[in-house]
C-alpha cells in the first residue's frame, strides 16, 4: 500500500469563481479522488493547516508526496520546506505538478531557479512519451491531448533530468519537457506539467494515471540507508 499525501496550497479555489467552478472542493481533493484505486491510501494536506498539514506525524506516514502550489510559494514555511527536504533525502518521494516548479521545495532539490517561458491563452497542448519503457508510462498512449491548457515552454532551468519521460508540444510551437525524473539522495522526485487551475486537467484520465504511475515510481524503495564517515574495514587489511 503507498501512502500518498496530496498537498495543494488552496487559495486560488477560495477567492476566484472560475477556479472554484472547476474545482469546487479544491485542486487537492480532485487529485485525490481521481487517484484513488487499489494500493493507494490518499489523505490531503493544504496551507492553511497547522504546520501547513504537513507535521512530522503526517510525513510519517507519508511513502509519496504530490505538491501542488503556485500563488503562495513565499508563504511556505522555511523550516516545513527543510522537513520536506530531509524527508525527500531519506527516501520519500514527491511529485511537483504543474506551477509547483517554482515551489520552495522544488528549486531547493533542484538547485537552480527552474524558470521558464509561460503563456495563457487557452491553447492545445500534446504531450508525448519519449520513454515508452518507463513505469511512469505505463497505460499511457503514445501521446495524448488537453484541448486548453496553460503553455510552458523551453528553457526549463533545471537540472538535466536522471530520465526524461514526458515532452509537450504546445499549438503555438513551444516545446516542454514536461515529464522530468530527479534522484535526490534516497527519494525520488517527479515533475509533471500540466495542471493549470481554470482547466479541467486532473479530471483527465490519461493526466491521473500519469500521476498514480509517478506515485508508484517515487515510493520508497526501504533500501538500506548508507552508512557514512570514518569505516572499519569489512575485510581483514593485511599489512604489506
Amino acid at each position: 500500500m503507498v501512502k500518498v499525501t496530496v498537498w495543494n496550497e488552496f487559495l486560488h479555489e477560495k477567492d476566484s469563481e472560475e477556479v472554484r467552478a472547476v474545482y469546487p472542493d479544491g485542486i487537492h481533493n480532485a487529485i485525490a479522488k481521481g487517484i484513488g484505486t487499489d494500493g493507494f491510501e490518499v489523505r490531503t494536506a493544504t496551507m492553511d493547516q497547522p504546520e501547513h498539514g504537513l507535521t512530522e506525524e503526517v510525513l510519517d506516514g507519508t511513502d509519496v508526496l504530490v505538491w501542488w502550489g503556485h500563488r503562495g510559494h513565499d508563504q511556505v514555511d522555511d523550516a516545513i520546506v527543510d522537513r520536506v527536504h530531509a524527508r525527500v533525502l531519506g527516501g520519500m518521494g514527491l511529485v511537483v505538478l504543474h506551477s509547483g516548479h517554482f515551489s520552495k521545495i522544488f528549486k531547493k532539490l533542484m538547485g537552480t531557479g527552474c524558470d521558464l517561458k509561460w503563456r495563457e491563452a487557452d491553447e492545445k497542448e500534446r504531450i508525448w512519451v519519449v520513454n515508452p519503457a518507463h513505469p511512469i508510462a505505463a497505460g499511457i498512449p503514445e501521446q495524448f491531448v488537453l484541448e486548453r491548457e496553460e503553455m510552458y515552454g523551453e528553457h526549463f532551468d533545471i537540472p538535466a533530468p536522471d530520465e526524461l519521460v514526458l515532452v509537450s508540444w504546445f499549438e503555438g510551437g513551444e516545446v516542454f519537457r514536461s515529464g522530468c525524473t530527479f534522484f535526490r539522495g534516497q527519494g525520488k522526485v517527479f515533475y509533471f506539467r500540466p495542471g493549470h487551475e481554470t482547466y479541467p486537467t486532473y479530471y483527465n484520465e490519461n493526466v491521473l494515471q500519469v500521476i498514480r504511475n509517478g506515485a508508484r515510481w517515487a515510493a520508497p524503495s526501504n533500501a538500506a540507508a548508507p552508512i557514512r564517515g570514518n569505516h572499519k574495514p569489512l575485510e581483514e587489511i593485511k599489512a604489506k
